[in-house]
């Protein structure tokens, strides 16, 4: 046959092989999750202590404000398709990093001024409809807030699937997410450090002068949001187009008709599986970080602690996150699987868990931190398992979808985990005179979560998973799939 009769597609040159991604490209990776740290330390960390124990807003009402960055989780499904399906600056991932990472780091320092508004309130008016009011605009802002993150988060995650092969993702995994821990530790640093200010002293009952702090803690939501919106870009530039392999692994990336989000989420529900996965991030994720929001005001109210000191028992758990993340990635899922390491992770934080309340009973400041760092160790244990779990529960066609899937499994959890703490330790005060009974209840309840997920993750599947999404893909390409 002459070879102009030949299809265009038997002249195309066979696509060189991409390159594969070095250690100093996961650490400049790393960047990006550095930054979430940080931030995650301002909202947290810093935005939550003030609410509940310096302007004396009523717990459920902060956390619940709060929860509203995690509430609007289903957006990252949104965001994941959307990235799938339509790039934007050439690329399918950065260009959703880029800009969600602008209006984060903006909206951080107009929360926090919210914020203001709504301790002066509640101070001169008690809780009356204008402080209702800036508390729903607290919240408000949370909710924008949370957009944001979903809209750089979840690309970037699965960008990390674009760009790595399957024989060396758990090392990837292990320094990206010890970079997330690092940027707890510095913004914990750079945030004790910037707090650690005479004016900032409280006593117990005593009105806060809101005049004398707010210049304060604005300088830490200056400082640190600009540091983090340099180190997304520092992260990201050029990296996906030197890198990625999605247009080589999706048999769908440089069709006319691209994936539909209709058409993802029937792929991503073609296993049992995923409900499976979903249900037990669910219930790890809420179990796992229900301390969150209730470590701080635990450590200035049943142990004394100063802000500054409280901020910086971020460091303990962040320094044994950080160790359990990156000797798991590269020592402990290689020799144990992933299923094994994730389910000595959850026994272990449980543990600690339950440590935070012996440590209370003593007001042992040493054991708390001890406590602490122990409980970072193997939730970075149990967080670099399941996140192996997670990417691997992932196909190319769809992956910023299935992304946005595990990300709207973790945030919900997030914020139900949010909500469900302030509660407990709402109804824990009412029920009991001692705030180490109030936020015990919280804690026992941690550790039963933790343990009661080991149920759940006996019943994933990784063989089944892959082999179920994978003919529904097919069925997509052939049109069967009504």
């Amino acid at each position: 046959m002459d070879t102009r009769d030949r299809p265009d597609t038997d002249l195309q040159p066979t696509p060189q092989p991409l390159p594969r991604i070095g250690l100093a490209t996961m650490f400049r990776l790393g960047l990006f999750q550095m930054g979430l740290g940080m931030m995650s330390l301002l909202t947290l960390g810093i935005v939550n202590r003030l609410a509940i124990d310096e302007l004396r807003v009523p717990a459920l009402i902060a956390t619940g404000a709060i929860a509203m960055e995690r509430l609007v989780s289903p957006a990252r499904v949104f965001f994941g398709q959307l990235s799938d399906s339509k790039p934007l600056f050439g690329v399918h991932r950065s260009g959703y990093v880029w800009i969600g990472a602008i209006f984060f780091t903006s909206l951080s320092f107009i929360t926090v001024q919210v914020l203001w508004q709504l301790g002066l309130s509640l101070q001169v008016s008690g809780m009356t409809g204008p402080t209702y009011g800036w508390a729903a605009l607290f919240g408000g802002c949370f909710i924008l807030y949370g957009l944001s993150i979903s809209a750089s988060s979840t690309p970037f995650a699965a960008m990390l699937v674009d760009i790595s092969d399957e024989d060396h993702r758990s090392k990837l995994i292990g320094v990206v997410w010890s970079m997330l821990m690092v940027g707890i530790i510095a913004g914990a640093i750079i945030g004790g450090s910037l707090l650690n200010q005479p004016d900032l002293a409280n006593s117990a009952g005593e009105q806060v002068d809101i005049a004398s702090l707010s210049p304060i803690v604005n300088r830490v939501f200056i400082i640190v949001p600009l540091l983090v919106l340099s180190l997304c870009f520092l992260a990201t530039v050029g990296v996906e187009k030197k890198y990625s392999r999605y247009s080589q692994r999706s048999s769908i990336s440089n069709s006319e008709d691209r994936v539909t989000l209709g058409t993802a989420i029937r792929v991503l529900t073609a296993s049992r599986q995923t409900g499976f996965f979903f249900s037990f991030l669910l219930l790890l994720t809420i179990s796992l970080f229900m301390h969150e929001v209730v470590i701080e005001p635990y450590g200035g109210q049943v142990f004394g602690m100063s802000l500054s000191e409280t901020t910086q028992l971020n460091v303990f758990f962040g320094l044994g996150t950080l160790i359990g993340i990156s000797s798991t990635g590269f020592f402990i899922v290689p020799r144990l699987g992933k299923e094994r390491t994730t389910k000595y992770g959850c026994i272990g934080a449980a543990v600690c868990a339950l440590l935070f309340i012996v440590a209370g009973v003593g007001q042992r400041v040493e054991l708390l931190q001890a406590a602490f760092l122990f409980y970072g160790l193997f939730a970075g244990t149990l967080t670099a398992g399941a996140t192996s779990l997670m990417l691997d529960l992932t196909v190319a066609e769809t992956a910023g979808t299935f992304i946005g899937a595990w990300g709207l499994a973790q945030a919900m959890a997030r914020g139900i985990s949010t909500i469900l703490s302030g509660g407990v330790l709402n109804l824990g005060t009412l029920v009991f005179d001692s705030p180490l009974l109030a936020y015990g209840s919280v804690f026992l309840l941690q550790a039963l979560g933790l343990l009661l997920a080991l149920v759940l993750l006996k019943r994933i599947n990784i063989k089944e998973f892959q082999v179920s999404t994978q003919e529904a893909v097919t069925q997509v390409m052939e049109g069967e799939l009504e």
